[in-house]
């Protein structure tokens, strides 16, 4: 594991970009695996300016985010997808064809978790994952249980996190109940992960992720077992 403490978001957000641009560099063909909400947007905003002055090329890599709203489309302004293209996509000379997020609206849910498993596995798996913490330490929208979900799969969100997301809706009443998350095991299957977090509310639950013990009641936890772990904080 490799932590790294930055003096601010901005700071945070080009620390993270360098590592996830470093990986395209490398490898153009990249699996990038993509995280939504509040963090990763200066991230995002700093790949977009590598690409416009010419140093990033998206035109090989292809992408799979964690998560996605049940029961909203992919026009809605609070799904995963219509984020990823108005922070990301929609920037740079990725096709679009690359890029996937679960369907939140499939007509067969299950179904849904099924084919993006085996979609991930056909890419040949993810070569970096993006991961944000939740301050209950979710990641994706793995909440805490009594044990690690593996796969793809449904979940009913904890009330803590629909009061979190509530800002993003016009009522809390609008704020979708359940969402479609790749699973731990599909999350620890990365060849790299990289963890972001920032701000002071954030620093307990990071402290309890990555040096407390591995617990499925703090899902972040379980990243301390994988092998490539990059942390990239900022508390301030």
């Amino acid at each position: 594991m490799k932590v790294i403490r930055t003096s601010n978001y901005e700071a945070m957000s080009r620390q993270a970009a360098n590592i996830i641009s470093a990986q395209i560099i490398l490898k153009p063909e990249s699996i990038l695996g993509l995280a939504t909400g509040s963090t990763p947007i200066g991230i995002y905003k700093q790949l977009i300016e590598w690409y416009k002055k010419g140093d990033l090329d998206f035109s090989q890599v292809k992408t799979v985010n964690l998560d996605e709203y049940c029961g909203l489309s992919g026009d809605h302004d609070q799904s995963y997808r219509w984020f990823m293209n108005h922070n990301l996509f929609n920037h740079v000379n990725i096709d679009m064809a690359n890029t996937n997020v679960p369907s939140g609206i499939a007509d067969n849910l299950n179904q849904e978790c099924e084919r993006y498993d085996k979609l991930i596995k056909e890419l040949g798996g993810v070569d970096i994952q993006l991961l944000g913490i939740g301050h209950n330490g979710h990641i994706g929208f793995n909440e805490p249980n009594d044990y690690f979900d593996k796969e793809t799969h449904v979940v009913d969100l904890k009330q803590s996190t629909i009061d979190a997301n509530a800002r993003f809706f016009s009522s809390i009443n609008d704020v979708p109940k359940q969402a479609i998350t790749m699973g731990i095991q599909s999350i620890m299957a990365a060849k790299k992960i990289l963890l972001v977090a920032s701000g002071p509310d954030k620093k307990d639950i990071l402290e309890k992720a990555v040096y407390g013990p591995v617990t499925p009641l703090v899902p972040a936890s379980i990243l301390q077992m994988h092998p490539d772990l990059t942390v990239v904080y900022s508390v301030d």
